[in-house]
Formats: structure tokens, sequence, C-alpha cells
């Protein structure tokens, strides 16, 4: 690596270290990537012993693999597509579903999946810091009890901030299905929590 700020190094510069054969630019790649890949795995492999393998497996991959990267999307989406296609393989090797089968095909043309607004900032008072931190607990754990897929989908929406396009090139699933299942796995989600909890405690 040159002397230049490593979060001023752009994508293209990275890979062309790399492929120049600079290895280590390789670690500045997966730090720019772990915490999508990390949050991928989680949601998508139950089983905590086999996520830290999978991990290695997919920057294996991508690591084998750059050179064919011709920057289509850009350099993250591609590791997650990695990401996705190498945890997917895990499930079908285990016999484990990615989404029950019994799930209906989704319609294409709905617009429930519109992100919604961010809520304001507002200065909060400890109680209700600790309140809304209780609430995350909540929703992380109820999350945790949707299908892999509508988990990785909540996580990549809501948590990564990707958009629908940057989410369907990672599943290779339609916008329009993407949009669909988003909205199913936050129906599922209110139904778990109002079956647990009542409505003004949420």
């Amino acid at each position: 690596m040159s002397n230049q700020p490593t979060s001023s190094v752009t994508d293209q510069q990275l890979v062309a270290q790399v492929l120049g054969g600079n290895s280590a630019a390789f670690g500045h790649i997966v730090q720019r990537t772990e915490g999508l890949v990390t949050q991928m795995v989680f949601k998508m492999i139950r089983h905590p012993a086999d996520r830290p393998d999978i991990a290695q497996e997919v920057y294996l991959k991508a690591f084998k693999n750059l050179a064919g990267f011709k920057f289509q999307a850009k350099l993250s989406t591609w590791i997650g597509q990695i990401t996705y296609n190498t945890c997917l393989h895990y499930l079908e090797k285990k016999h484990l579903v990615l989404l029950d089968p019994t799930e209906p095909a989704p319609d294409s043309t709905g617009e429930e999946g519109r992100r919604a607004p961010p809520p304001p900032v507002t200065d909060q008072d400890p109680e209700t810091a600790l309140f809304d931190q209780d609430l995350a607990d909540i929703l992380s754990a109820a999350v945790e009890h949707l299908p892999p897929l509508y988990r990785t989908l909540i996580a990549l929406y809501h948590q990564q901030e990707l958009s629908y396009e940057e989410i369907a090139q990672i599943t290779s699933l339609p916008d329009g299905t993407v949009k669909n299942y988003l909205f199913r796995a936050r129906k599922q989600l209110k139904q778990h929590l109002l079956a647990r909890y009542h409505r003004h405690d949420l």
C-alpha cells in the first residue's frame, strides 16, 4: 500500500493493487466489507460454529475470482453476491430451507416495500434511551424468528441501508420480489410481536 490514506483509496485502486501482487491490499477490502459479510452470514446461517468457515470461504472465493470482477456493480455488492451464494450452497447441502416452501409466490407489482422516512433526530433523556434499547432488543429477538431469507433482507435494507436494486443484485431476485418479501417479513414480524406484547408496550 502507498502512504495514501486507506479511506481515500478507491475500490478500483485496491483491486488493481491486489492484482498487481500486493496481497496486503486485500486486507483493506476485507475491512470495507466484513460488516456486510458478517451480518449476512449471521442472518442466513443459524449454526454459530459454521459461520467463521463460511465467512472465510467467501473471502477465499473473492480473492481467487478478483481478476474476473469487472465493476459491473460495487465491489461490496459483488462480495455480497458471493456471500449470498455461498450461504445458499451451505443451506442446500444441509437440506435447510431459505424460505418456507408453503409461502405463496410474491406479487412483483407490490409497492408495499417502500422505504419509510428516517425518524426525526431528538435529544433523548436516559429513560427514553433505555426504553428504545429495550425495544431494539425485543425487535432483534423477533427478527430471529423469521425465515433466513427474510432475516437477510431485513438486515440488508434496514441495517446495511442498501437499495432495492443493490439487494436484488446480491440475491438475484427481481426488485418487485425483494419489495414484496420485505413487506411480508415486516408483516410476520408485527404478528409475532403482537402475539407476545400489548400494542401500547411497543
